[in-house]
């Protein structure tokens, strides 16, 4: 029986400051939230627009101390990490449960100041985080012509 895999590469951008907080050992955990978009093609209209899709990363330890020290929202980041599912109970009594991406390595991409644009490759005023390949958004192909939808998932 082969093994599983469990790898997630995104490029996106951050909706909002990193938030850092301890856990009672004291280790440190840092909460991001990245927009990464695709390219859809309207079936009626024929046109290409943007449809944003929403992560939630978590990052652990050093990393994650030295991400909320340098990342802001709006700046372009590449994560390399693995999904996590989680499962709680909310104050309600209700379940809940939710996807996350744990982060290996986060690479800064694109000019640090934040909502200045899309950047081209790592590097520029990039502050330098752990080992790892930097990652490009530079070219990658615009998404399928069509998207199944929902329904027509066959799982």
């Amino acid at each position: 029986m082969a093994g599983s895999i469990n790898r997630v590469i995104l490029v996106g951008n951050l909706t909002r400051d990193p938030e850092l907080r301890a856990l009672p050992s004291g280790t440190s955990v840092c909460r991001l939230r990245l927009a990464v978009n695709d390219r859809v093609k309207d079936r009626t209209s024929g046109e290409w627009t943007d449809y944003a899709n929403y992560f939630d990363i978590t990052v652990f330890g050093a990393q994650a101390e030295r991400y909320a020290q340098w990342l802001t929202k709006g700046r372009q980041i590449a994560v390399d990490g693995r999904l996590r599912w989680r499962e709680w109970e909310s104050q309600e009594g209700q379940k809940r449960s939710a996807v996350e991406v744990v982060a290996d390595n986060v690479q800064f991409i694109g000019p640090r100041e934040a909502g200045a644009g899309a950047g081209g490759g790592a590097g520029a005023g990039a502050f330098p985080s752990s080992t790892g390949p930097a990652f490009s958004d530079k070219g990658l192909e615009p998404a399928e012509a069509d998207f199944a939808e929902d329904d027509d998932i066959p799982f």
